[in-house]
């Protein structure tokens, strides 16, 4: 019908020229509203057909799939049918309008489920989803001190280890050494430890103080993050 309609309005374009502009609009909105249903329609066929892979793509074997003789099969409330030929659990699965899954292919006998398929990969991808939302992440900050840093400063880097540290995030604590400084690694260790008990009600030694080349480097770790 839209087909129709574009070459009706090519057509009164063609025969009316001062009624140019507005056919050449109204010819542009036909087309806009033509492709806008073609890519909606694509656009459910995309889903629909990737819908379908990630299916296919399952890992247990379902109704047909299964070609055990015998499965220990499982009713949809839980109850126990016992041992019984493939085709039998089949055929109790498709009279409740429901799938045979085989939920244990390597036990003895294997052991078959009867289930709403669709319905259960949706509630387990719904379950992944909200396993990774409420999974914690959290990034390593950097504090660096100085052999010679002086108390107000000292404080300041450890109000800002411990703002870090309320927010989740790991800290690594790092000091680079100078010249003769690096005959003087007793002197970063007493900082570091230092700064360690600065925090101490918010953090735990993760990784002790130690030397790597010509920085000393400590990892802290929230307390409450194991």
């Amino acid at each position: 019908m839209l087909y129709n309609v574009l070459d009706n309005e090519v057509e009164r374009m063609r025969l009316t020229p001062k009624f140019c502009l507005k056919g050449f609009i109204r010819f542009h909105f036909m087309c806009y509203l033509m492709c806008g249903r073609i890519a909606s329609a694509l656009f459910v066929l995309s889903r629909i057909f990737w819908r379908c892979v990630s299916i296919s793509a399952k890992e247990l074997a379902i109704n047909e799939e299964i070609k055990f003789k015998e499965v220990r099969t499982i009713s949809a409330d839980g109850s126990q049918l016992g041992i019984i030929p493939v085709s039998k659990a089949l055929e109790a699965a498709y009279a409740a309008d429901l799938d045979l899954v085989c939920i244990s292919p390597n036990a003895q006998p294997p052991v078959c489920k009867i289930m709403d398929y669709g319905k259960y990969r949706f509630d387990q991808a719904k379950r992944e989803k909200e396993a990774k939302k409420n999974q914690k992440t959290f990034e390593i900050k950097e504090i660096r001190l100085g052999l010679s840093i002086d108390v107000h400063d000292f404080e300041t880097k450890g109000r800002h280890a411990i703002k870090f540290l309320q927010n989740g995030d790991k800290v690594k604590v790092s000091i680079r050494f100078r010249g003769r400084e690096l005959g003087h690694p007793e002197i970063g260790l007493d900082t570091m430890q230092r700064f360690a008990e600065f925090c101490s009600d918010y953090a735990s030694v993760e990784k002790p103080a130690k030397m790597e080349g010509r920085n000393m480097l400590m990892f802290l770790a929230p307390k409450n993050v194991k």
